[in-house]
């Protein structure tokens, strides 16, 4: 099942300025490029609370599943 790209970008939307932002230059720089497996990750990544996920992407709290680090990686870099 090939997941909906529209959808996933529109769950980069966030309650939390920072992680916004964060998404905001990951989608311009990044999103189009993604590849099935990464848009899969993505999207699995993107279920967790916005506090926690932000605690991984500014290195407060360890990435809790392997499959993200590489998405927590491109998010860091912008």
């Amino acid at each position: 099942m090939t997941l909906n790209r529209g959808r996933v970008r529109w769950q980069c939307r966030r309650a939390l300025l920072e992680l916004d932002l964060v998404f905001t230059r990951f989608l311009e720089r990044h999103f189009d490029h993604l590849t099935d497996g990464q848009l899969a990750d993505l999207d699995d990544l993107l279920l967790v609370e916005d506090h926690d996920l932000w605690a991984m992407i500014n290195g407060s709290k360890p990435v809790e599943n392997d499959r993200w680090k590489e998405m927590v990686e491109l998010l860091r870099a912008g």
